[in-house]
């Protein structure tokens, strides 16, 4: 069987994504791979279609361990033989998966890498048929990522004990040095790098004032009803009053942190997979082990600690392409609350790493230009677009107008509703989340095309062959008699793709023409910045947005305090390939300041208008 055969008969998809049928490819030759690809883009099956082919075993190394049983559960809903080890199973239940795999019964089996440290562990392994290592999120292996985790250091005992298995490192969030580290550190030998678009354009990046954020959050969710929503706080307390704050205005909401008991964090987490429980408050300790794809809001109370750390917690909104948001409260204050975390660093390297990545996530929250565009600049990827029209910056909400293709265009709401309640009985019954019987995308197709013979639900998104063994009668009982009841006929599902009008460039705000027009007046943007109350970094935000609108700006009044320093600095912004401070300063070094890079950034940028 094909890949496209086998694409369609256990995940109901019609073809791959972006850069999917690349990688499938060169791992079943045999080779080794890094797979840089966003939460949602499709890294699981990069692993899982080579493991359908390939006749021996494929081991995944996965970091929770209810992430494990979230995934076992899915493939095996798909007709796929998986199984897990790890420190939750009885010596029965371990026995038994052991018994599986040696009998060539299994084709996925997930370990902790902890698990896979253990001498037990790597010699019941050495008796198998391994045919690939799966590594996913391989930025833990490394010290200069935002989530280091000592335990994955010990992989690179991987390549020793199996020289001739081909490992596959998969990661959502590695900037260049982390990658370099995780090339290194499994040994990968002549490892190809696959590298996607970092760009979710399903979801909208806003920053909100932290006053009144309560609020706010409130608004936000209560315009989303019985929506998946993660709110993130600092502390424990904070995600605490956040989730009784919510109750109290008859919200369903959980508070989630590592000071909770274990047990008491897995029911929470339990409730919010299975829909029970639509918001969770919680600490940055959850979020890694939920593989929910219908998650339509992540909102960060607090300032994130990095980058990295916000761009992944925000992936976990629309991991199945439907519109979602994030939403961001900053406030200068919470730069001072991590300072007094940052103090308790001993370790200069550290420190001077754990400072570089606040000042960047500083930067994201008071930019006045566009936030995607800034995220994908972070990770090295072009970004030419002067209007993404899904931020606060290019688009305001009220005015965002989002294009919609087919698996976005318009679906019946009552069918919709109607066929959750079923899916949610059917997941009641097998002890599984309910986005493991089908996505809300394919509930939603189902809603648009009406299919009402087997032939035509085995044509919707995410409907494969065994699912629609296990499912189809039930599903087409619930369309067929809501259908015949209100005189609806099946629909041709191209009848229905709507191309709106992408947003116009958004017009430069009055603020940043009386900026423009103070400077015009010969005033420097530390004069401007005292003449409007404002810091000069607001300024000099407001002449580059002048800039990128095609505002023409001119800066001979302006002088720059050594011309040999602005060579340097412009050829450190050429080379990093990016137009961030952060990058820059880390290639210059510390006796160039953020105020200086920031001031030369503006005068390259306005001499090439």
């Amino acid at each position: 069987m094909d890949m496209r055969e086998l694409l369609k008969k256990h995940f109901g998809y019609d073809n791959f994504r972006p850069m999917q049928e690349d990688i499938i490819k060169h791992c079943i030759s045999g080779k080794d791979s890094l797979v840089l690809m966003p939460t949602g883009g499709g890294k699981s099956l990069c692993f899982q279609i080579p493991a359908l082919k390939f006749f021996g075993i494929t081991v995944v190394v996965s970091p929770l361990i209810a992430l494990m049983k979230d995934q076992v559960d899915a493939l095996r809903a798909n007709g796929i033989a998986a199984a897990f080890l790890n420190s939750s199973q009885t010596p029965a239940e371990t026995m038994r998966v052991e018994q599986l795999a040696k009998r060539e019964e299994l084709k996925l089996l997930y370990l902790s890498p902890e698990r896979l440290a253990m001498s037990s562990t790597q010699e019941f392994l050495q008796k198998l048929r391994v045919d690939l290592f799966a590594i996913d999120e391989a930025h833990c292996i490394s010290e200069w990522g935002h989530d280091f985790r000592p335990e994955y250091r010990m992989l690179r005992s991987l390549r020793r004990l199996f020289p001739q298995t081909p490992i596959m490192a998969l990661t959502a969030t590695a900037n260049a040095r982390v990658r370099e580290d995780i090339l290194s550190q499994l040994g990968l030998r002549g490892a190809k790098v696959f590298q996607s678009s970092f760009n979710r354009p399903n979801l909208t990046y806003c920053v909100f004032p932290k006053k009144q954020a309560f609020d706010r959050l409130l608004r936000e969710v209560q315009s989303r009803p019985n929506q998946s929503i993660i709110v993130y706080c600092f502390s424990r307390k904070g995600t605490e009053q956040v989730a009784s704050d919510l109750r109290a205005n008859g919200i369903k909401a959980a508070a989630y942190h590592a000071g909770m008991s274990q047990a008491d964090r897995a029911h929470v987490q339990e409730q919010f997979i299975r829909d029970h429980v639509p918001v969770i408050a919680a600490t940055i300790a959850f979020g890694m082990g939920i593989d929910k794809p219908d998650v339509r809001l992540v909102v960060h109370m607090d300032l994130p600690k990095s980058v990295e750390g916000y761009y992944q917690e925000t992936g976990r909104a629309g991991r199945d392409g439907l519109p979602s948001d994030c939403i961001l409260f900053y406030s200068k204050g919470d730069l001072y609350k991590h300072e007094l975390f940052l103090r308790e660093i001993q370790d200069e390297k550290e420190l001077l790493r754990a400072r570089l990545q606040l000042q960047s996530i500083a930067e994201y929250g008071e930019m006045r230009t566009c936030r995607r565009g800034y995220l994908l600049k972070y990770f090295s990827e072009p970004w030419t677009t002067q209007n993404c029209g899904a931020c606060d910056n290019c688009v305001p909400r009220a005015e965002r107008v989002i294009e919609k293709e087919v698996e976005n265009a318009p679906f019946d709401q009552d069918l919709f509703e109607q066929l959750r309640v079923l899916r949610r009985e059917l997941a009641e019954a097998r002890g599984v989340p309910p986005y493991v019987i089908f996505g809300d995308r394919t509930l939603q197709a189902m809603s648009r095309k009406f299919p009402q013979r087997v032939e035509s639900l085995s044509t919707i998104f995410g409907v494969g062959k065994e699912k629609l063994a296990q499912y189809g009668e039930r599903f087409l009982a619930v369309i067929s008699a809501y259908a015949q009841a209100r005189g609806i006929t099946e629909r041709d599902i191209e009848a229905f793709v709507l191309r709106e009008k992408a947003p116009a460039p958004r017009a430069v705000s009055e603020t940043v023409m009386a900026t423009v027009r103070l400077f015009e007046k010969k005033m420097t943007p530390d004069q401007i910045a005292r003449a409007r109350e404002f810091a000069t970094t607001t300024v000099y935000n407001h002449l580059e947005q002048a800039l990128d609108q095609g505002i023409a700006l001119d800066i001979s009044h302006l002088s720059f305090s050594s011309p040999e320093r602005l060579e340097q600095i412009a050829k450190a912004f050429e080379e990093t390939q990016s137009d961030m401070l952060t990058p820059v300063r880390v290639k210059l070094g510390e006796s160039f300041t953020y105020d200086e890079i920031r001031f030369a950034r503006f005068l390259i940028k306005a001499r090439k208008k």
